[in-house]
């Protein structure tokens, strides 16, 4: 760590250097103290993602010009002799949501669940340039990976209705304009602020895409935290007129999501496996095994 320090502009201000293990990304993270008491977020990653984390810091300083709280570009650049790039963020002071939102009032969740929704219309707001739109949809990737589930060595039991529902309905989904997403929009990645307001971190897996996908992590992340801090999310997002569409197709997301994380936790241990699992299960009951689309949560 030394040694990428010392290439790094205003290291001599650093005074503690703290080792983030919380995530699934592939970057090593770093929290970093200044003598001045600042906090600064450090993200290193292998040299030959370059252009890749070169983007992904464009997209960072674009989406910091939305009025939203998050982590703020600092410095970008390579180190560790040539071997590494890095990016500065700022850091943002407070709890995780994640952690949080189980210990306050329901109408405090909702409350919360409802700024996740502004914040999230704020970055399907801003203006997508052209260049990084994608030149397809994601319905053969989303099929290739069904396919992958289906032939995988842990199925769940009745899940040919699900598999049924995603072939059927894929058609639905990128109708919308398509917007920046966040990519991985949920309450582990939101950040609790001692002021009631809620900041965003981890912009790792940022996309063009369908507005409509970034709901699924929903199903996926947010209901056994928090169900009104869900609901508040939706009604927000779409100022309480929710349109019939969304639904239809954050269903194929769901049940797509559902099936297919469990066949990408393998990567991750049998215990990534096991919580997929559990996930899915939720879901089919949630949906009925997706003879229905709006989850039995909502409204509750």
């Amino acid at each position: 760590m030394d040694t990428i320090r010392c290439e790094m502009e205003n290291h001599a201000q650093w005074k503690t250097v703290e080792k983030i293990t919380k995530g699934w990304s592939a970057d090593e993270k770093y929290k970093i103290t200044t003598k001045l008491g600042e906090k600064l977020l450090l993200r290193l990653s292998s040299i030959d993602r370059y252009d890749e984390k070169k983007k992904e810091y464009d997209i960072i300083t674009k989406y910091s010009k939305s009025g939203i709280s998050m982590s703020m570009p600092v410095e970008f650049g390579i180190c560790n002799q040539n071997k590494s790039v890095y990016m500065l963020l700022s850091w943002v002071e407070g709890e995780d949501l994640e952690s949080v939102l189980p210990c306050l009032s329901r109408e405090e969740q909702y409350r919360l669940g409802r700024k996740a929704g502004e914040i999230l219309r704020k970055i399907h707001g801003i203006p997508v340039e052209e260049k990084d739109i994608p030149a397809k949809t994601k319905i053969e990737k989303k099929l290739l990976q069904l396919s992958k589930y289906e032939s995988s060595k842990v199925r769940i039991a009745n899940d040919e209705t699900a598999i049924a529902y995603v072939r059927e309905n894929i058609h639905r989904i990128w109708k919308e304009k398509p917007v920046y997403q966040h990519g991985d929009f949920h309450p582990g990645n939101l950040v609790y602020m001692k002021n009631g307001e809620i900041g965003v971190i981890d912009f790792n897996r940022w996309e063009v895409g369908d507005p409509y996908e970034e709901f699924y992590k929903l199903e996926s992340f947010g209901r056994e935290i928090s169900i009104p801090y869900c609901i508040g999310q939706i009604d927000s997002y779409f100022n309480d007129t929710v349109p019939e569409e969304f639904w239809n197709v954050l269903a194929v997301y769901v049940a797509h999501a559902s099936l297919y994380s469990i066949k990408w936790a393998e990567k991750y241990g049998q215990s990534d496996v096991d919580g997929m699992v559990a996930r899915c299960k939720a879901a089919f009951e949630d949906y009925d095994c997706f003879k229905k689309v709006v989850p039995a949560w909502y409204g509750i």
